[in-house]
């Protein structure tokens, strides 16, 4: 062999194994699709919501206000600490940059913890328990019943709670198909149910509630001390200035200062003034939207008493503040399980979410097999059966035979479970019962001139009584209904 001739098989064989691997077969495709990364649940988040960092920052769509109230206070804090601070901290304390460094930095912390973070989202139904709350209010029922009746009304839908003695209702939302629960309300931008809803703040650019309401509060106390303070110590600059200068030659030497004494002067008003109404609403244990639509009374004797109030300050407060944070109901970083055929329920009317048409149609088809078969077994079983009161001393009739064993013990009408019987569907189940039509075509049944006489008529010794007589044409015309029974079911079935 020369070194010429064995290299060329061994480059076939290493071509070919690579052809293998490299080539890949029709049943290869559906795994290599199974392989792609699962959609996580907030990519199909069905609110007007925008998502940043893998789901971890959760916002309102309309978010513009919020950049201008970033560009407010960087710009305001970034010129104080700039032109106001280094000539502050030389003539009076280097503690003002430092506590205008604190209060920046927890305006900051509380501004982004109250936009990025969830406001306490209320999960919408899926369809099943959508399908569940619909046939519970019996809305399925009514629309039914009323397309064919006039004056259809449909159902209340709110439900009763009482809470410390005040009956609460709890209001039907027919987006997220959710009976909401107490101070819970809708978000018309967002498009959400919010737990603890207070307001949409388009200047930190989501919704208010149960989970950042604490946050929100912080900020707008912690911006209205910040805001404060700035103006203040801009004042005081100025003053300082112009003192050694004059004031036109003050103005002159730090224009930021007047830049920041404008903006914090206009500012200023809206802010302690919300900060003072929210510290309002904490103390009472109210929120925003309970307060403008004047739902209670901070009166506790009045009929529409404040049944959230604990009827202290400082324990509202501590409730508001202080309490435990309840984590977020949506999991919009969890991933989305594949869809599993769901098990089909009782048949009650109300189409099963999941189930296809064909699906249906199958179900169909095979209980109406399993209920032709469960009647044509009960309509022959009586063909198989033999009258109990005949016994192996009476004649039986000419041309008919006598069936005996185990199916003589069974009462005359009684159709056997579908158990005991063969399985009707395969063809020789039906020529089973088909043939009976030639079997029954051979007999010769009497007629009312072969009949024997009366009883005080017949001779002595002899075997048929009347009563047997009339046993046997009962028989026979029991077994000629029968017979047409078993055809017209199975002409049906075939159909």
């Amino acid at each position: 062999m020369t070194p010429g001739g064995g290299s060329g098989p061994m480059k076939d064989c290493e071509y070919s194994q690579i052809s293998t691997h490299s080539s890949s077969s029709p049943m290869e495709s559906p795994h290599k699709k199974k392989k792609s990364v699962p959609k996580r649940k907030w990519e199909v988040f069905p609110g007007r919501n925008k998502f940043f960092c893998n789901g971890r920052i959760m916002m309102a769509r309309q978010t513009g206000v919020f950049y201008l109230t970033l560009v407010l206070i960087l710009v305001t804090s970034g010129l104080f600490f700039a032109f106001d601070c280094p000539y502050l901290s030389e003539k009076i304390t280097p503690a003002i940059p430092a506590i205008g460094g604190i209060l920046f930095f927890f305006v900051m912390g509380t501004l982004l913890r109250t936009s990025f973070s969830d406001p306490g989202v209320l999960p919408r139904a899926t369809p099943d328990e959508a399908a569940d709350l619909e046939r519970q209010i019996g809305n399925t029922e009514d629309i039914a019943n009323g397309s064919s009746s006039g004056g259809y009304r449909p159902p209340p839908r709110t439900k009763e709670v009482i809470i410390n003695g005040q009956t609460v209702k709890l209001k039907y939302c027919f987006t997220c198909k959710i009976f909401r629960p107490p101070r819970a309300s809708h978000c018309s931008l967002c498009d959400n149910c919010v737990e603890r809803f207070d307001h949409h703040c388009p200047w930190v650019g989501n919704c208010v509630g149960k989970r950042n309401y604490r946050f929100f509060y912080m900020f707008i106390l912690s911006l209205s001390f910040l805001t404060v303070f700035i103006f203040a110590f801009v004042i005081t600059h100025v003053i300082l200035r112009s003192q050694q200068t004059g004031f036109l030659n003050a103005l002159k030497d730090s224009p930021a200062s007047v830049l920041e004494a404008v903006v914090c002067f206009f500012s200023v008003w809206s802010i302690v003034g919300l900060s003072g109404f929210h510290t309002y609403l904490i103390s009472s244990n109210q929120t925003t939207n309970e307060d403008i639509k004047g739902s209670w009374s901070n009166k506790r004797g009045k009929e529409n008493y404040n049944p959230y109030s604990y009827g202290n300050i400082f324990t509202n407060c501590c409730a508001a503040l202080c309490g435990p944070l309840s984590p977020s109901l949506i999991d919009r970083r969890g991933f989305i399980q594949p869809d599993t055929p769901q098990l089909a329920g009782p048949s009650n009317g109300i189409t099963m979410y999941g189930a296809t048409q064909s699906q249906s149609n199958m179900c169909d088809q095979d209980q109406c097999i399993q209920s032709t078969k469960f009647v044509l077994q009960a309509a022959a079983t009586p063909l198989l059966q033999s009258e109990p009161s005949i016994t192996s001393e009476e004649l039986p009739l000419p041309g008919k035979t006598s069936i005996s064993g185990p199916c003589a013990a069974l009462t005359l009408g009684q159709p056997t479970p579908p158990s005991s019987m063969p399985n009707l569907t395969s063809d020789s189940g039906l020529t089973d019962i088909i043939p009976l039509k030639e079997e029954h075509e051979g007999h010769q049944f009497l007629t009312p001139e072969e009949a024997p006489s009366p009883p005080g008529m017949l001779p002595s010794g002899s075997p048929i009584t009347h009563s047997h007589t009339m046993h046997v044409l009962s028989l026979a015309s029991q077994d000629s209904l029968h017979e047409d029974s078993v055809r017209g079911l199975v002409k049906l079935s075939s159909v």
